[in-house]
């Protein structure tokens, strides 16, 4: 409407001027120096509306108009070739946040077109997350952040190494107090990884009761949930009641499902998860655009325990085969990084279970002796 009135008023200004004068009235408005328009292009608005072609107008830092546009005088153009042009693309599970002190160009993130990354992820955050919000204030990173407070990060803090049980209703009131604290430094949500150490030993009313606190601010729940193979079933209900007790959104992580008893039955849990939305939980999971996923070779064990052959052999045949499994990260013997299980087995002369069991002793042992954490990573392919 203001447009429209704007329009209609310098008509009838123009009508009342002599003919020169009018003829400088309708002149085009020269263009501010700061001024410069993207032409030629699809252009995504992030409405979910299809794209369309057109042109994009900023002046400074701000975007002032959008469509047909043709060139102010002296403006300066840009012709995008027919490419599309959209809004920065928002990376929700990042894990650039141990990067950006060092890399503060983001430069693998926004030569993707990403400007915005979501942080804390598989219940791993930086901590304190005033700490680390006010060091990016120092030295600003080429992304926005935003970040979620990590259920393991926390139980780190009050359990220590003591973190092989289930916590204690006052160690569950000290998190509590931790979650508070990094909620109230602009934390999100609560993220949890509870497949991984310490998450995996904490029991379900500890999750929901944390979840609470952080339902109670405002905030969201993603879990990179408890098992994504032999316990599936049991995890996904997990997430769903969270969900349906405390009423805020919860995502699944990178949902998969990463043992052959599960493959073929995507549309069965598809259907809880649409049932589960029917019935009003806020609901939703990510999923990767790739085959091979990457984490320590002890995740394959929920139990924990390297000497059971049953279970060793449970995970090499029914979740990650050895010509499926590729060395990412092997500190003892760094040759071994870009093999599979199957190669790294004829280097050493024995089968593929003998040599699975070796590296994650070997890599323990360098661990403890170096205080290095938990991780021994591999390419995984389901």
């Amino acid at each position: 409407m203001r447009l429209i009135s704007s329009l209609l008023l310098l008509f009838f200004l123009a009508a009342c001027q002599p003919q020169d004068e009018a003829e400088s009235a309708t002149a085009p408005t020269p263009a501010p120096p700061e001024s410069w328009l993207i032409s030629n292009v699809t252009i995504i608005d992030g409405s979910g509306a299809p794209g369309f072609p057109g042109s994009v107008r900023v002046s400074g830092t701000t975007i002032e108009a959008v469509g047909e546009l043709e060139a102010l005088p002296g403006e300066t153009t840009v012709d995008g070739g027919g490419q599309v042009l959209s809004p920065g693309f928002i990376d929700t599970h990042s894990h650039a946040d141990g990067d950006l002190m060092e890399q503060p160009d983001a430069l693998p993130a926004v030569s993707q077109g990403i400007t915005t990354i979501v942080a804390g992820q598989d219940g791993s955050s930086p901590y304190p997350l005033a700490d680390f919000y006010r060091e990016l204030q120092e030295t600003p990173a080429a992304v926005n952040v935003a970040a979620y407070a990590g259920h393991n990060t926390l139980r780190d803090e009050i359990l220590g190494e003591d973190y092989r049980r289930a916590a204690t209703a006052g160690e569950v009131e000290q998190l509590e107090t931790l979650l508070l604290q990094e909620l109230d430094a602009g934390a999100i949500g609560l993220a949890t990884g509870l497949e991984y150490d310490p998450g995996i030993y904490s029991d379900p009313s500890e999750v929901l009761q944390l979840a609470r606190v952080a339902a109670s601010r405002g905030g969201r729940y993603i879990s990179h949930m408890r098992s994504e193979d032999r316990y599936f079933e049991a995890a996904l209900e997990e997430i769903i009641e969270i969900g349906r007790v405390t009423g805020m959104p919860v995502q699944i992580s990178h949902f998969k499902l990463a043992m052959k008893r599960l493959w073929g039955r995507a549309g069965e849990f598809l259907a809880l998860l649409d049932a589960a939305r029917a019935e009003g939980i806020d609901i939703s999971a990510d999923i990767y655009p790739y085959e091979y996923w990457q984490s320590n070779l002890m995740v394959l064990l929920p139990g924990r325990d390297i000497n059971d052959l049953e279970e060793v052999n449970l995970a090499l045949t029914e979740l990650a085969p050895p010509d499926g499994l590729w060395m990412t990260q092997f500190s003892p013997q760094p040759e071994y990084v870009g093999k599979t299980l199957i190669e790294i087995a004829e280097l050493r002369g024995v089968d593929t279970t003998t040599a699975f069991m070796q590296l994650i002793n070997e890599s323990m042992a360098m661990e403890e002796a170096t205080g290095a954490g938990r991780r021994h990573h591999w390419h995984q392919h389901d």
